[in-house]
């Protein structure tokens, strides 16, 4: 099995790495790729090291499967030139979700509708991931109506550059910055930009994916995605209203045997999930599950998961692993 990783110095690419170590994910030769400037650097993998190579020096190789995570423009330019040659491409960046010919994945969700023909497959936004997770089993059992999300997502969630600017703010040093205000013991009501309807595009992401990941385009989603000053995971506070009434232990035993979901849910104890106790774990968390007391058929709760973990790498290294376990990917094609 040859991997390529594309984008492999940055945080999501260095998570990915660590993550196909991790699981043993069968790596016969692997192909870490990044930016002119870091080829010819030194990664380890498995106690291994590897130079980064070129884009152009990965796809003469044609690997079975290229997990990407460069970039939007750099998904869209080298995407295809991986699939060409026979490569699946698993890509982490917005770039393909919402192209109508592409799967957008999250494997405990919707992994069935891959086929071996799918070549470049797309990674969901972090935040959009932990919420489809806890969403799915509800659905099914209780069908949702409507969905009212607000986040408060992790500095990590921007990149390097964002926390060294936590950093060195809470050390008092002025450095360069990701965002335009100060985000030590500050929350910012903006992540990305902001489009036409007032929305800003992380917002009208978790919309408009919500609806794809689930093949259900009756589910009405509204959102407010906020950055605050924390390290560890993204955290949503997700009221959602469904045809069916529920029974709040019922949807708690629902949530504790879906694949992925770890309910963390006992207030006597003070127990509920925090973006500490998610850190560097797979599972998304659920809790503060309870029934929305001001109309019918509503429920209120609090889900929490490691938006480089669960909300990038994993995810894309289990999409990987299911077209393993299902045949779909093996040798990439001869020129």
């Amino acid at each position: 099995m040859k991997v390529a990783v594309v984008g492999a110095t940055g945080l999501v690419g260095t998570k990915m790495l660590q993550i196909l170590e991790e699981r043993n994910f069968p790596v016969t030769e692997l192909f870490p790729v990044a930016s002119a400037k870091s080829i010819g650097k030194e990664i380890t993998f498995k106690g291994k090291q590897y130079k980064v190579v070129s884009v152009e020096d990965a796809i003469k190789q044609r690997p079975d499967v290229a997990l990407f995570s460069a970039g939007g423009s750099a998904s869209l330019e080298q995407a295809p030139m991986f699939a060409e040659v026979g490569t699946t491409v698993i890509d982490n960046s917005s770039a393909w979700r919402m192209d109508p010919s592409k799967k957008l994945i999250v494997p405990e969700v919707n992994a069935d509708v891959l086929t071996a023909d799918d070549k470049i497959i797309a990674n969901p936004n972090c935040s959009t991931i932990q919420m489809v997770m806890a969403l799915k089993p509800l659905h099914d059992k209780y069908k949702i109506k409507r969905v009212v999300v607000s986040t408060y997502q992790s500095v990590t969630g921007t990149g390097v550059k964002a926390v060294d600017q936590l950093f060195n703010e809470r050390k008092g040093i002025d450095g360069p910055k990701a965002y335009p205000y100060t985000i030590d013991l500050n929350v910012i009501p903006q992540i990305d930009v902001f489009t036409e309807n007032g929305y800003t595009k992380e917002e009208m992401k978790m919309v408009k994916e919500t609806v794809k990941i689930m093949g259900d385009d009756s589910i009405k989603v509204t959102a407010t995605t906020v950055r605050i000053p924390v390290m560890g995971g993204h955290s949503e506070s997700v009221n959602i209203e469904f045809l069916n009434d529920f029974d709040v232990e019922e949807v708690k035993e629902l949530l504790a045997k879906s694949p992925g979901i770890v309910v963390t849910d006992d207030i006597a104890n003070l127990k509920y999930p925090m973006p500490l106790d998610a850190h560097d774990k797979d599972e998304v968390f659920v809790g503060r599950i309870r029934r929305d007391e001001t109309q019918p058929n509503t429920l209120n709760c609090w889900i929490v998961s490691d938006n480089l973990r669960k909300g990038a790498a994993t995810n894309a290294v289990q999409i990987a692993e299911y077209l393993v376990a299902k045949h779909l990917i093996g040798q990439a094609v001869e020129a």
